[in-house]
C-alpha cells in the first residue's frame, strides 16, 4: 500500500516557450517560473532593492498607477455609465478597480480643495456675539445692532424671494432639490431673525434689571455657547443627558469645553475650519456610499440585481463628482494665477467652472439612465427623489461634520 510520503514530489510546471529560468526560490529552493514561487508563495521582490522600484510597486498596488490610470479618467467623466457596464460586463482589468478610483480620486481633490479654497479677507464664520447684541454697552447699542442684522436678514430674504418664486413656477421633477434648498434658506433666514430679536430682547432686559437694582451693567458675552438658556459652564451649568452614564456626560462637556476655546480660533482663522472640513469630507462620503446604493438597491428592486452591483454604480458616481470638484478646484487656481485681475481669461476660467457645475447632475441623470435603462419618466422621478433623499443625509452629514470639525480642530 502506498502512503502519502511514498509519493513523488509533485513536477514543476512546463516553462512558456522562450522563458528562461529565474533561478531558485530563497526560501524553499524551488526552481522560480514567475514573480511568486508556485511551491510557498514567497513574492522574489523584496524590500531590499532600488527605493524608485519600491514607489513604482506601491503606485500599482495601491493606486493601479500605470496605463489603466489615463484609460479609466476620460471615460470616467466623458462617459456616464461606462465603466460600471464595463464592469458589469466582465471587462475588468483594463481599468482601476472602482473601491481604488474612488479613494484615490476623493483624496487628492480634497487635498488640492484645501489649497484652493479660502475664505481670505472675508469671514464667513459668525459665532456668539459678532452681531453685535452681545458687545453692546448699553439699551441704544443693542438696539441699533439689533435693527442693523435684522437689516441685512431683509435684505437677503428679498433676494431669495423671486427665486424661489420662479423655481415654484416651473417645478418640474428635476428643480425639486432646487426648490427645497431655496425653502430651507429661507426657513433658516427666518430662524435667524427670531433668534436675534430674542438675543436682543434678553440683553435689554439684562440692562433694565441692572438699571432698576443698581447693579453692574452685564458684562459683553463673545463666543459662548449656551444650555437651558444660560451659558454653558463645566460646573454650574454642564451638559447632561439623564440616560447616559457620568463618564459619557464628562466626555460631552470636555468636547464642548474644546469647541468654545476653538471659536475664538475660528474668528481669527476661518481658513482652519474650512481646512478641517475638506479634509473630513471624504471620510464622510465612505460613510455614505453604501447608504446610497441601499437606496438604488430599494428603487430598483425589481431589475434583481446585486447589492454589490448598485455599490459599483455608487462608486463610480462618487468618484466622478470628486474627479468633477478637483477639476473645478484646478480652474479655481488657473483662474488666480492667470487671470488674477478678471478679463477675458477670468471670464473663461468662470464658464469652465459653471460648465463643469452644470454637467454633475446631467451626468448623474445619463448614468443612472443607462446603468439601469428604464424609461425616462421613470428616471428622472427616481432620480429626483434619489436626489432629494441624499441631500438630506449628505446635509446631516455635512452638520456633523462641521460640529465635529469644531471640536476637534
Amino acid at each position: 500500500m502506498t502512503t502519502p510520503t511514498d509519493l513523488p514530489a509533485p513536477s514543476p510546471p512546463p516553462l512558456p516557450a522562450g522563458d528562461a529560468p529565474r533561478g531558485d526560490c530563497a526560501n524553499c529552493g524551488t526552481p522560480l517560473l514567475g514573480e511568486h514561487c508556485y511551491a510557498c508563495g514567497q513574492p522574489v521582490k523584496g524590500l531590499v532593492r532600488h527605493f524608485s522600484s519600491l514607489v513604482g510597486d506601491v503606485l500599482d498596488s495601491v493606486f493601479e498607477w500605470d496605463s489603466r490610470t489615463p484609460r479609466t479618467l476620460w471615460p470616467l467623466f466623458a462617459r456616464p455609465g461606462y465603466l460600471s457596464l464595463e464592469y458589469f460586463a466582465g471587462r475588468r482589468i483594463r481599468y482601476v478597480s472602482p473601491f481604488r478610483l474612488f479613494f484615490f480620486i476623493a483624496i487628492v481633490t480634497f487635498f488640492i480643495g484645501r489649497l484652493v479654497v479660502s475664505f481670505g479677507d472675508q469671514n464667513p464664520v459668525q459665532l456668539g456675539g459678532d452681531s453685535g447684541i452681545e458687545t453692546a454697552r448699553d439699551i441704544a447699542e443693542v438696539e441699533q445692532a439689533r435693527d442693523r442684522a435684522l437689516a441685512e436678514l431683509a435684505d437677503e430674504r428679498a433676494e431669495l424671494a423671486p427665486q424661489i418664486e420662479a423655481a415654484e413656477g416651473h417645478a418640474s421633477p428635476p428643480r425639486v432639490g432646487t426648490i427645497t434648498g431655496l425653502r430651507t434658506a429661507d426657513a433658516a433666514l427666518q430662524a435667524a431673525e427670531t433668534a436675534i430679536r430674542a438675543q436682543a430682547d434678553e440683553r435689554i432686559a439684562a440692562f433694565r434689571e441692572a438699571e432698576q437694582t443698581g447693579g453692574p451693567p452685564p458684562v459683553p458675552r463673545l463666543n459662548r455657547l449656551s444650555f437651558n438658556s444660560r451659558d454653558w459652564d463645566p460646573v454650574s451649568n454642564p451638559v447632561k443627558v439623564d440616560w447616559l452614564p457620568g463618564f459619557a456626560n464628562d466626555w460631552l462637556n470636555r468636547q464642548v469645553g474644546r469647541a468654545e476655546k476653538n471659536v475664538q480660533r475660528l474668528q481669527e482663522d476661518p481658513d482652519l475650519l474650512k481646512d478641517s472640513l475638506l479634509g473630513a469630507v471624504p471620510s464622510t462620503l465612505f460613510v455614505l456610499l453604501p447608504l446610497f446604493a441601499l437606496m438604488l438597491k430599494f428603487a430598483y428592486v425589481f431589475k434583481r440585481r446585486l447589492y454589490m452591483e448598485h455599490l459599483i454604480v455608487a462608486l463610480h458616481s462618487h468618484a466622478f463628482v470628486c474627479l468633477a470638484l478637483l477639476l473645478v478646484f484646478m480652474a479655481m487656481a488657473m483662474e488666480r494665477w492667470l487671470a488674477p485681475h478678471g478679463g477675458g481669461l477670468g471670464v473663461a476660467f468662470r464658464l469652465v467652472e459653471a460648465a463643469l457645475w452644470t454637467w454633475m447632475p446631467i451626468y448623474l441623470l445619463l448614468m443612472q439612465k443607462r446603468v439601469y435603462r428604464q424609461g425616462w419618466i421613470m428616471t428622472l422621478v427616481k432620480y429626483s427623489v434619489i436626489g432629494l433623499l441624499y441631500s438630506i443625509l449628505l446635509s446631516l452629514g455635512a452638520a456633523f461634520t462641521t460640529v465635529a470639525s469644531v471640536v476637534w480642530l
